[in-house]
């Protein structure tokens, strides 16, 4: 009898041993699945305000819509609801009202494309961007209504139609020479070259209009046309090229000397340091997103220096300085101030060199130019301080001379001082502009190579002119508010504009910590406007915001 218990004991501790391990089986399949699903359920598809806006075609006129939904929105998610708050508390205020909006064909970069990185985390990013990008463009700030540009506000003109009789005189008829093309330009801009129309879209007001069509042909050549000489250019502190084209184009080249994620050394003096090819491209591109276009385009593009640079070069001085490198690389060093020696020389990899071409203006002798130095020039030295640097109200004597006691000089000053602080360089000790507007007229951007140099560390001695001056254009403002705002988030469309560049599928022309900054700093100076305003409350005699736009609208609206 106790044989039969034992055994039936047995048979149920068995079982129920069994039904243990099965449980505990089912109990660990159903956590994992558990495991796989997202913490959150998938918010509905009205809820992707952010992402809708970026990739919207507006045709509203107002930046305070912005923050609206395109749709009707009935239920949110409440974060999403109180970022929207928050985004049309920021923006509705912005007076642009009325602003038509211009139909685009060509709202991105108008570049050569390259290939993307692969890679689902990198393409994504780069996606959303290029949407915002061309939002971006499409906005009413970037399409403001212009009045006809009369004749004498274009800076060079074609002569007007003659007799037949006369038309060989205003032709340029051109024998071949060796390596150039074979020319017969009229007055018809179809018969021009891509680098002739840039020079004859010129302006008082900027260097080339919004949406160009000439943009795509002008840096596809400048990436591709083949180059027939090579000359270093006179002047400068560090080595600069004169690149020629078959089509009598001409392109500044300037080569790489520094590693995209290399950071400038905190040792080094800002006139001490490197000018980065990476540094122009990318500030032609943030020139543009800030709706100056006052830098000539730029393009980044790979030679071949044996066969692009050293073989055709017709320049005596350049060719005895290139060598062969111990691991076989060729080189060369050219003639200037600062880094052009055996220690310094840029080198091909082992033939191969990355570079910038930027275009060239036209010629001192159709075009002449003047140089005026900056008020807020840096003293250039180890031991002395600027004027501006220990005078706190030194705006106050710039204000009453001229010519920044008069028109929009201050403005433009102000403007390029936001440009370099974005991009932290320290190097603008002298700007330039057309002889022929005058004092009215925009300022040239020009020599960006030693920006970009620091991701880790903003300067903000850079924005002592707006600080001490507190003046800055509206549109200016508006666009920089604009470019703080979530869907069209400056280092977003910085990235994807930068990404219509040849170079880019080498490497990308800025690290990420570079356009991280670019945010960062943008606060900055829309911090340091806030100030302002803040103190214009207290003397209302001194007025922060020069209201360009307004200007515009009476300029483009019909009396009566």
């Amino acid at each position: 009898m106790m044989w039969r218990m034992r055994r039936r004991s047995r048979t149920i501790c068995l079982s129920l041993a069994f039904v243990s391990i099965f449980l505990h089986l089912l109990l660990a399949l159903v956590s994992l699945s558990i495991y796989h699903q997202p913490c959150d359920p998938p918010l509905p598809p009205r809820t992707h305000i952010l992402r809708d806006l970026a990739r919207a075609n507006y045709t509203s006129v107002g930046i305070s819509s912005l923050a609206e939904s395109p749709t009707d929105t009935t239920q949110r998610d409440s974060s999403n609801s109180d970022a929207n708050k928050d985004a049309k508390g920021h923006v509705q205020t912005l007076p642009v009202k009325g602003l038509p909006v211009k139909e685009s064909k060509n709202a991105s970069m108008n570049m050569p494309v390259s290939a993307v990185h692969d890679g689902a985390s990198k393409a994504e990013p780069l996606e959303s961007g290029l949407s915002k990008l061309v939002a971006l463009f499409d906005h009413p700030l970037y399409n403001m209504p212009s009045p006809p540009i009369p004749e004498e506000d274009w800076l060079l003109k074609v002569k007007p139609k003659v007799k037949a009789s006369e038309k060989s005189s205003q032709m340029w008829v051109t024998d071949s020479q060796e390596g150039y093309e074979d020319v017969q330009w009229n007055s018809s801009s179809n018969s021009h070259p891509p680098w002739l129309r840039f020079h004859l879209s010129i302006s008082r007001w900027q260097l080339y209009p919004h949406h160009d069509p000439n943009m795509e042909l002008l840096t596809q050549q400048l990436a591709t046309h083949r180059i027939i000489s090579a000359v270093q250019k006179s002047g400068g502190t560090q080595l600069k090229l004169v690149m020629s084209f078959p089509n009598y184009g001409q392109a500044m080249f300037k080569p790489m000397k520094q590693e995209r994620n290399e950071e400038t050394n905190y040792n080094l003096y800002y006139f001490s340091d490197f000018e980065r090819h990476n540094a122009e491209i990318a500030a032609f591109h943030l020139d543009r997103i800030l709706g100056y276009r006052r830098i000539p385009p730029v393009v980044g593009r790979q030679v071949d220096v044996v066969k692009e640079i050293k073989d055709i070069t017709i320049d005596r001085k350049l060719a005895r300085t290139f060598f062969t490198s111990p691991v076989g690389s060729v080189c060369f060093y050219g003639q200037c101030t600062y880094y052009c020696s055996t220690e310094h020389a840029v080198c091909g990899r082992p033939r191969t060199l990355e570079a910038s071409l930027a275009v060239m203006l036209p010629d001192l002798s159709l075009a002449s130019r003047r140089s005026w130095r900056s008020p807020w020039r840096r003293s250039y030295s180890r031991s002395k301080l600027a004027k501006w640097e220990t005078e706190p109200d030194y705006c106050s004597t710039i204000k009453k001379t001229p010519p920044y006691n008069k028109g929009t000089r201050l403005v433009d000053l102000i403007d390029m001082v936001i440009l370099d602080f974005l991009m932290s360089n320290m190097d603008r000790h002298h700007y330039e502009t057309f002889e022929k507007f005058g004092n009215n007229t925009f300022l040239l951007h020009l020599d960006n190579g030693r920006a970009f140099g620091r991701h880790s560390k903003d300067e903000p001695s850079i924005l002592a002119p707006l600080e001490q001056c507190c003046r800055i254009r509206r549109s200016t403002w508006l666009r920089l508010r604009l470019l703080s705002l979530p869907q069209y988030r400056l280092s977003d469309v910085m990235r994807a504009s930068l990404s219509h560049d040849p170079l880019h599928s080498v490497a990308p022309l800025l690290s990420e910590p570079h356009l991280a900054a670019l945010d960062r700093r943008l606060k900055t100076v829309l911090d340091t406007v806030s100030r302002c305003l803040k103190r214009q409350s207290k003397d209302s005699n001194d007025e922060v915001i020069y209201d360009d736009i307004a200007s515009l609208k009476d300029m483009v609206t019909p009396a009566g």
